[in-house]
């Protein structure tokens, strides 16, 4: 029997939600992680490409449509 893959989450971040260098931190209290099901903190940059996935449970965080990020240098 095969079981059917359940699709990665999608958590949709506005610009504000990002930290000062384009990114946050997975799991994340948007992706509403029980404790039970939480891994180590990982470092995910969402500004570089509009999105990321976690590595360890394939969330995925993405811009919502027309968020930009702007980056002072």
């Amino acid at each position: 029997m095969t079981t059917a893959r359940q699709p990665s989450p999608v958590i949709e971040l506005a610009a504000a939600d990002l930290n000062p260098q384009g990114g946050v931190h997975c799991p994340s209290p948007q992706a509403d992680m029980k404790l039970w099901n939480t891994h180590p903190k990982v470092y995910l940059d969402v500004a570089r490409h509009g999105e990321a996935k976690c590595p360890y449970c394939g969330t995925v965080y993405r811009l919502k449509a027309g968020e930009t990020v702007g980056h002072a240098h």
